[in-house]
């Protein structure tokens, strides 16, 4: 188990902090640890406590998300991209932000589409709350609170959910063609011809679909559970050669086992 610093003790804390979810695989951390790791960039990881109000965190950086970079007095980042921006300037190698304009673009749409609002992750997130958030009684069920605050963190409803198949399947389908274009090239990576971001989001947000085997990525049984179970639709469009390329970047250039 990795030790996290206290949301009071890291803010009087320099340097890099990363506020994390303990315990939990979660795609958008496990994105920051992989692209600072890529970049053997050190950072101290601080406590958030998933489904939970985080009062000290939200009292130290104004907002109980994970993840988030603060490097000294600077503002805390919780997006991606502004993660990612933050890893670029802290170090240039390897590059994970193409620098021909074209793939850079490139990276940063399929990148969105990935982690972004409406993205792969958000839609996945949406269907995985949606046998809790739609029970009779979701509204008033105490056991329910945490479902809730995550439900509104993602602008939850019913429609929204409903939604979810179809932009899921989009984006695989996406992915998929963009990986065999590159493969036509002669190109192991999803942008360009080296490791990019777009390598690395694909590769962590993948467990929201298959994750990893136990002993190389533990997680409870449940939430293993509510990852692997997919609709026949999205069972159909997950690319075999996605998943294969998921596999060869862990094994070549992220750590393994997750240390969570």
């Amino acid at each position: 188990m990795a030790e996290y610093l206290e949301p009071k003790v890291a803010q009087n804390e320099s340097g890099l902090r990363l506020v994390l979810t303990t315990g939990v695989p979660g795609p958008w951390g496990e994105a920051a640890k992989s692209i600072f790791y890529v970049k053997k960039i050190p950072y101290q990881r601080v406590r958030q406590e998933a489904g939970l109000p985080n009062e000290d965190l939200v009292a130290w950086t104004g907002t109980a998300n994970a993840p988030q970079a603060v490097l000294d007095e600077e503002p805390s980042r919780s997006g991606w991209a502004e993660i990612l921006l933050l890893a670029e300037r802290l170090s240039e190698k390897p590059r994970l932000i193409p620098s021909d304009p074209h793939d850079r673009a490139l990276c940063f749409g399929l990148s969105f589409e990935i982690c972004g609002e409406d993205g792969f992750g958000w839609n996945r997130r949406l269907q995985l709350l949606h046998p809790m958030l739609s029970m009779p009684d979701a509204e008033s069920n105490p056991a329910l609170a945490a479902p809730r605050r995550l439900g509104a963190r993602y602008g939850y409803s019913a429609s929204r959910a409903a939604a979810a198949d179809r932009r899921v399947c989009e984006i695989l389908q996406l992915l998929s063609e963009q990986l065999a274009a590159q493969k036509a090239k002669g190109s192991a990576f999803l942008v360009g011809d080296a490791l990019s971001a777009v390598d690395l989001y694909w590769s962590t947000f993948a467990a929201m679909l298959k994750p990893l085997p136990e002993e190389l990525c533990p997680m409870s049984e449940m939430l293993r559970g509510a990852y692997g179970t997919l609709t026949p639709a999205i069972e159909a469009a997950v690319d075999g050669a996605l998943l294969e390329h998921r596999d060869r970047i862990y094994a070549e250039f992220l750590e393994l086992p997750l240390e969570l």
